[in-house]
């Protein structure tokens, strides 16, 4: 069975900016375990686009998030990568987390969210303690607006308190992180295949 995954980048960088990615890193590596399963993925570096303020679908002329919504939406698979910043998922993060806000009200005949079917994944870097509570925003935000999350599900690496290497400097990836990355893979794909084979029930099924 193929599935696709669209991996959403946070980052507060741009492509452009000078220094490298670290949650661009760790994307790329969940993103190369789910190639093992057969996962097709299409990254998203949201800080390259102009998404409005907003909790529809389409805030107005020149709003770059329905085409991001068409993609999320096409994919079977959803991973959201953010840094830590001042404990909490990034700005850009928290923003497509309002936008799909949208999704509650939008279902199908049977009463089924636009997003029903789909699993997410959840990517967390940072240099600091915080990893489990951004994680568990995500798990919360995205369980609400109809996404399935598997069982581990996230993947993260924090660095010493105060410290200054960040996880792109890293030389070698640690041990721990490949074989979480291999975790969250195996469980994300299992669960997306599960769901594209049998749809959630609708009203009255």
């Amino acid at each position: 069975m193929t599935l696709t995954a669209l991996a959403l980048n946070c980052t507060l960088k741009t492509r452009t900016a000078k220094d490298p990615s670290s949650t661009d890193r760790m994307l790329q590596l969940l993103a190369a375990e789910m190639k093992r399963h057969g996962v097709t993925t299409q990254f998203v570096q949201l800080a390259d686009h102009d998404i409005k303020p907003g909790v529809t679908s389409d805030e107005g002329e020149g709003d770059a998030w329905p085409g991001i919504r068409q993609k999320i939406l096409d994919a079977d698979i959803l991973v959201m990568g953010t840094p830590i910043w001042m404990g909490q998922p990034s700005s850009v993060c928290k923003r497509a987390l309002e936008r799909m806000d949208a999704f509650l009200e939008e279902k199908d005949d049977k009463g089924r969210m636009v997003s029903y079917g789909r699993v997410a994944a959840v990517a967390v870097v940072g240099n600091e303690d915080g990893a489990h509570h951004v994680s568990a925003e995500l798990f919360q935000a995205l369980n609400d607006v109809g996404f399935t999350i598997p069982a581990n599900a996230v993947t993260y690496w924090v660095g010493e308190a105060m410290g200054s290497v960040n996880f792109v400097d890293l030389e070698e990836i640690p041990e721990v992180v490949r074989s979480t990355l291999d975790l969250v893979a195996r469980n994300t794909v299992h669960a997306a295949r599960l769901l594209k084979d049998k749809a959630y029930p609708g009203e009255g099924e």
